[in-house]
């Protein structure tokens, strides 16, 4: 069956909105099946996965390479453009899913799901869900669920005698009291502007309710003019010129991990990033988490708003597809690897060890019993909870979309342009 799917779907001929590349790439060269991935985070988790693999199935190893965050997406989509992809595609689910799919680049897995209940069906579903496209499996968690929390210094906070924010009206108060005190209230990686998305993601569902940016998704004409985005980006301009981020947060890069040190090394008070800087930090400076100077929160709430505080936005997790232009021993040594060699229960021992949280069924006891239970339990429990979980935008929008967002949200940030100008520029990016 799963064969003649790759003949199949090898045969497909479709050519991405993308440039193309000129040189040779892994998958069009034979050979063993590769992967590509992203630095920091869970590379140390995949790193000795296929170690492990390939030490154990020589005949179907699979060779890694990392690159940083923006590299990635920017590699990757020239890659697939010219069909030199790697076997195993890394992604976030969502509109750049979609988009491998709509070009024939990925294989649909749903026969083998079906054949395999295990397969899909060890993943909370709604995890799962993030890896389909209609009613068919493309993609299949690689990692952890990576919910973005609220970080704070809890050395920072008991010298200046604050508690941690539960609406908003208590986080812009603390901006003042922490820069009285000659404390940046918040680190940011401005220069990477993803780690601004987040900013407006949470204050969107917080005022108006994930049903905002379910119509953006789904291209409703005008939806980026919602009262609630134009709303959430005054709030952030507000914040911004109250002295609510750390100086120069436009030139701090997130790949470098620049703007975790800022919480660490007690320049910045509080941090919004994804749950998988846990495990950078247990590498970066394990005793600031064994020290118990690591605080995390939910974002606060905002007043006469409709979204419920309990949802949350971020990453359900990452996820592995397999290329349709791979060649059938690599495709079938990718296949194999997703059955076997992922979430089994070593790599669910070594994600748990790094201070991240697997997404699959009952873990709940496992999870306590390891090194970081507390934390972990929380945030298993938060995800598992949460009313809404919503998809990082910037991944659930098609790519074109993705990179207009982030460059007008950065210019939001730095004050030029309007929030009214943001919105008239997103709108004209829905398709009809």
């Amino acid at each position: 069956m799963f064969r003649k799917q790759l003949t199949a779907m090898a045969a497909v001929a479709v050519t991405l909105v993308a440039a193309a590349c000129g040189t040779s790439g892994p998958s069009a060269s034979g050979g063993a099946a590769t992967a590509w991935s992203l630095t920091g985070g869970d590379e140390q988790t995949f790193r000795s996965s296929f170690d492990s693999w390939n030490k154990a199935h020589p005949d179907a190893a699979i060779t890694p390479t990392f690159f940083a965050n923006d590299a990635y997406k920017q590699k990757i989509r020239t890659a697939l453009g010219a069909d030199q992809g790697p076997t195993l595609l890394y992604s976030w689910g969502g509109g750049t899913l979609k988009s491998w799919v709509d070009a024939g680049k990925v294989l649909d897995l749903s026969d083998e799901v079906a054949a395999d209940p295990q397969l899909a069906g060890r993943f909370l579903p709604s995890v799962v869900k993030t890896g389909t496209v209609g009613d068919k499996t493309y993609a299949l968690p690689n990692n952890a669920m990576q919910p973005v929390v609220l970080y704070y210094n809890k050395e920072l906070f008991t010298r200046v005698g604050a508690e941690p924010p539960k609406t908003w009206d208590d986080l812009m108060a603390l901006v003042a009291k922490f820069k009285g005190a000659g404390i940046a209230p918040f680190s940011l990686g401005g220069q990477s502007k993803w780690p601004m998305l987040m900013w407006l993601e949470y204050l969107v569902d917080r005022i108006g309710g994930p049903q905002v940016f379910a119509d953006i998704a789904a291209n409703k004409p005008d939806s980026w003019s919602h009262p609630a985005v134009l709303q959430a980006n005054t709030m952030i301009q507000q914040l911004v010129e109250a002295g609510g981020f750390v100086n120069g947060f436009a030139s701090i890069a997130t790949d470098s991990n620049a703007d975790l040190a800022l919480l660490y090394t007690g320049k910045a008070a509080m941090y919004l990033m994804g749950s998988w800087a846990y495990p950078t930090l247990k590498t970066a400076n394990a005793g600031f988490i064994s020290d118990g100077k690591l605080g995390h929160t939910t974002f606060p709430a905002v007043a006469n708003g409709k979204g419920d505080p309990a949802n949350i936005v971020g990453n359900p997790a990452n996820f592995w597809s397999i290329s349709a232009t791979a060649s059938d021993a690599q495709k079938q040594a990718a296949l194999s690897y997703l059955k076997d060699g992922v979430m089994n229960p070593q790599y669910v021992d070594t994600l748990l060890a790094g201070g991240a949280v697997p997404p699959v069924k009952g873990l709940e006891s496992k999870i306590s019993a390891s090194p970081d239970g507390a934390y972990l339990s929380e945030i298993y429990k938060l995800a598992a909870d949460a009313p809404s979980f919503q998809l990082s935008w910037d991944q659930a929008l098609d790519p074109g979309q993705a990179d207009a967002l982030l460059t007008g949200l950065s210019q939001v940030f730095l004050k030029q342009i309007t929030p009214q100008q943001f919105s008239d520029t997103m709108n004209k990016t829905i398709k009809p």
